[in-house]
């Protein structure tokens, strides 16, 4: 009974059913890969991060704890847990917060990974307010990566618009992880006012983690050389290390 009168209605048979079922799934299927599509495009700023991942790094302790942060990534962002990831040159500290940020992209969460260097250069044009509102709409990713801190330029300005960075995300309670060359001495003994600010905000925000190991780009440069040296001139040298 529809409506009060007595209606036949179709009956799917389990075969319709079934097929319908499986359209359904790869139709979300597809949604799902474009979603995540998007969310790469305007997160990894870089294309050659969106290489880096899980599934093509070694068994190392740093791949392991970065692995932990993803696997425990609720009670991450509940808590507001950062990290901040310092070390020479080389040692896969970028390489380590790429392949979390790749993680977290695969499973729809939308993550940024920039440095400051390009914030600066998008900013160089902006007034006052336009400004502001780029900084308020990195808070529209749950995890911010900052890439390489202190290679940026070393202005009053430049200074002035990387705290503001940090500072917005401490004050919406969003997670940060910052990749840095510098040392934890340079942090918490920096040579200025301005950086003192910076770093003081950073250290309050995110834990110190030290990846330590070899320079990672010496031993990628050894490879190619071998691999140059194997198609360019089989048999005999050719190549000087």
């Amino acid at each position: 009974m529809i409506f009060g009168k007595l209606r036949t209605l179709p009956c799917t048979c389990k075969c319709r059913q079934e097929e319908m079922q499986r359209q359904k799934e790869e139709t979300e299927a597809r949604e799902r890969m474009m979603r995540i599509q998007r969310l790469k495009s305007t997160g990894i700023q870089e294309r050659h991060l969106l290489d880096w991942r899980f599934d093509t790094a070694e068994d190392t302790e740093t791949i392991r704890w970065a692995k932990n942060y993803v696997e425990n990534w609720k009670q991450v962002r509940a808590e507001n847990l950062g990290l901040l990831l310092w070390g020479d040159v080389g040692t896969g500290k970028s390489f380590a917060a790429a392949c979390i940020a790749n993680a977290l992209l695969e499973q729809s969460t939308p993550v940024l990974m920039t440095n400051f260097s390009k914030i600066l250069n998008q900013m160089g044009t902006m007034y006052s307010e336009e400004r502001y509102q780029y900084i308020a709409s990195f808070n529209h990713y749950p995890l911010l990566i900052i890439d390489d801190l202190g290679i940026e330029r070393s202005t009053e300005y430049a200074k002035e618009q990387v705290y503001a960075v940090v500072d917005e995300r401490y004050k919406a309670n969003l997670p940060l992880i910052v990749t840095t060359n510098l040392t934890i001495s340079q942090l918490r003994n920096p040579e200025s006012v301005a950086d003192a600010r910076i770093y003081s905000r950073i250290l309050e925000m995110c834990t110190p983690v030290h990846v330590g190991g070899s320079d990672r780009r010496q031993s990628v440069g050894r490879d190619k050389q071998d691999l140059v040296r194997h198609v360019l001139f089989p048999g005999r040298g050719g190549l000087e290390r």
